[in-house]
């Protein structure tokens, strides 16, 4: 690499053909996937969330080392449970979890997607799912920490239509003690094969069930306050 000056007296860098460029001269390199999920702002979000929470995370093993699965869990209202699950268990297992519930509005859509959030549509969940890829899934949002709202069985259809298996979730949060618990069940089954709408709509019903006994099983207060609806903890009950 030879260097010289121009007529103007700026610096001029002469590099051999195929060298390549130094690092101050290479633009910024992007670790996006395909789709739109950001591993170093997700990292960067996970070291930050260790600052206000302390997790503990059991039944991780049951989940497939390279499959995709669909995770099921409880969600509070206001707060951001299907995230919070997707990026603790990210951290965990080492491999790429996605979410379900990303807005397509600004600016909280391309945030969400960095993040690696998906669309709320069964024909998203259903491609990322044969991609072999980890989806977490929220049931409708309550107010109540412990009671489960509805799964959508158009969802838990996408599941069924890819051979997935759904695993129902319960967390919990106490932002007093900035304690977070999560505990993975086994996967759940309907209780008959059937084909078509009802072996969805019976699958939902199984999970929603199931993630209440985990619930039941968790035990220990929680709050109620109105800190466990801030989305700052990104995590509620």
């Amino acid at each position: 690499m030879k260097g010289g000056t121009s007529a103007g007296g700026a610096q001029v860098i002469n590099l051999p053909i195929g060298a390549p460029a130094p690092p101050a001269m290479r633009p910024p390199r992007w670790d996006v996937d395909d789709w739109g999920r950001d591993s170093k702002l997700v990292g960067l979000t996970v070291r930050l969330g260790r600052l206000r929470w302390s997790l503990t995370l059991d039944g991780e093993r049951r989940l497939p080392a390279r499959r995709g699965a669909l995770i099921v869990v409880n969600a509070r209202r206001y707060a951001l449970t299907p995230v919070f699950t997707a990026l603790a268990l990210g951290e965990t297992t080492g491999r790429t979890v996605r979410f379900v519930g990303r807005p397509d509005v600004v600016p909280f859509g391309p945030v969400l997607r960095r993040l690696g959030g998906l669309l709320d549509r069964a024909d998203e969940v259903r491609g990322a799912l044969r991609a072999g890829e980890l989806v977490v899934l929220g049931a409708r949002p309550v107010v109540h920490p412990r009671r489960v709202g509805r799964v959508d069985h158009e969802v838990i259809g996408a599941a069924v239509s890819t051979r997935t298996p759904v695993f129902p979730t319960a967390t919990l949060t106490s932002p007093l003690t900035g304690h977070a618990r999560i505990r993975i069940g086994s996967a759940a089954r309907p209780g008959r094969r059937r084909r078509g709408p009802l072996s969805e709509l019976e699958l939902a019903d199984v999970v929603e069930r199931r993630i209440q006994r985990l619930l039941d099983e968790l035990g220990g207060a929680q709050t109620g306050t109105l800190l466990d609806w801030v989305p700052l903890g990104v995590a509620g009950g």
